[in-house]
This record gives structure tokens, C-alpha cells and sequence, in this order.
């Protein structure tokens, strides 16, 4: 059974969220203070954790931080009115998906099924190997210039998906939707953000490159 851990303060979500889940075989464990989740993700495993943007402490966008310095476990934020700004920022720090509340118990669970396929998938190739670029499809691990690179899951499928067709165009419609696996009503800035914490990370590779108003392609050559 996978095992999801969810942050949030509101006391009376986790019950019933936790009922829910149970019935497609999900355990969702919770805290309702960052310490004591932070403390659960370091002595448990979880396969998948959600976030609320609103908590004592610290917010979650300070506690995605925390997260991603010691860990690349898919993370999911809840995000109060759906605002832009919120889902960005989750997003640039290294969140993997965001949902605004209030939102259907189906929905999130649809979200964390999704993330948690990404991260699973298996790979039909074991590698793609570029001139100073690695890209470890079965253990999901990156080499640039000989050294490894730390990607969110996120990250790790948007390279996967421009390496796997060099030098095609891809639309940020195109990334949205085949990275999420549905239609998404999510803004086209998100995939920018998304592509230059990509490009920060393969520094001093040069490898996506932008065709203005048109998309991203990957124009690493073949080792």
C-alpha cells in the first residue's frame, strides 16, 4: 500500500480525506504543523507528499524547501483561491503539481496518482546519452559534465521528454499536457519557470533552447 503524507493545519481534513483514500488502497498519514511532518518524511517512508501553502511555522512554499534539500519525493501543494502567483512559486521551488482549494477528494487523489506514475514509470530505453549529458531512465538520474545533476520529478520528465525527440518543437501546451496526462488549465508561465530552473540546473550546458512564441526544443547532440 503507498503511503502518502499530508501537512496541513485544518484538523478536521485529514479524517476523511483519510477514509477516502483507503478505498483505492492509499494510506494518507498527517501532521498538522511542518516540525512534525518534516520529523514523519525523516523517520517513515512516504511515496508522495501534499502540502498546504497556509501553516503555522513556517508556510509550505519555506517547508518545499526544506523538503528538496533532503529529498525528491513527488510533493503536491494546496494552494488557497487558485492564485497564479501561489502556483508559480510552488512550482519554481520544486513542487511537482499544485491544486487550489477547496477542492474533491477525487481530484487530489487523481493528482497524487498522476505524480506518483511519472515517478514510477518504467523506462523503454535505459539511457539517452548526449555529448557531456547523461540521462538515466531506470534509475531516474542525470549527469552533466560528469556530475550528478539533483532534479525534481517534475524536472526529470520535462528533460526525459525533450531529450526523447531532438530537435522537435514542443508547444508549452504540448509540455502541460503531456506531462500532466490531461487537458491542464495551467498558465503557459508555469512552463517557463519550469524550463529555466531546468537550464539553471544544467549549467554551463546550453541544450533547450526557446523558438520565440513557438515552444522549446533539446539540441544536444548525440554522443
Amino acid at each position: 500500500m503507498r503511503r502518502i503524507l499530508l501537512i496541513d493545519d485544518d484538523e478536521l481534513l485529514a479524517a476523511p480525506l483519510a477514509t477516502f483514500f483507503m478505498r483505492f488502497e492509499f494510506e494518507l498519514d498527517s501532521a498538522t504543523r511542518p516540525s512534525a511532518g518534516l520529523a514523519k518524511l525523516r523517520s517513515q517512508t512516504f511515496d508522495a507528499a501534499i502540502l498546504d501553502v497556509m501553516l503555522p511555522e513556517m508556510d509550505g512554499f519555506a517547508l518545499c524547501r526544506e523538503i528538496r534539500r533532503e529529498s525528491d519525493i513527488p510533493i503536491i501543494m494546496l494552494t488557497a483561491r487558485g492564485d497564479v502567483m501561489d502556483r508559480v512559486v510552488g512550482l519554481e521551488i520544486g513542487a511537482d503539481d499544485y491544486l487550489p482549494k477547496p477542492f474533491e477528494p477525487r481530484e487530489l487523489l487523481a493528482r497524487v496518482q498522476t505524480v506518483l506514475r511519472r515517478a514510477r514509470a518504467p523506462a523503454a530505453r535505459s539511457a539517452l546519452v548526449f555529448d557531456g549529458l547523461v540521462i538515466d531512465l531506470e534509475r531516474r538520474q542525470v549527469q552533466c559534465l560528469g556530475k550528478p545533476v539533483e532534479l525534481t520529478g517534475t524536472e526529470f520528465d520535462l528533460l526525459t521528454l525533450l531529450a526523447s525527440e531532438p530537435q522537435k518543437v514542443f508547444s508549452r501546451d504540448d509540455i502541460l499536457n503531456r506531462l500532466r496526462g490531461v487537458e491542464a488549465e495551467l498558465q503557459t508561465r508555469a512552463v517557463d519557470i519550469l524550463v529555466s530552473r531546468l537550464r539553471r540546473k544544467l549549467e554551463p550546458m546550453d541544450c533547450i533552447k526557446t523558438l520565440r512564441n513557438v515552444g522549446y526544443t533539446f539540441a544536444g547532440a548525440r554522443a
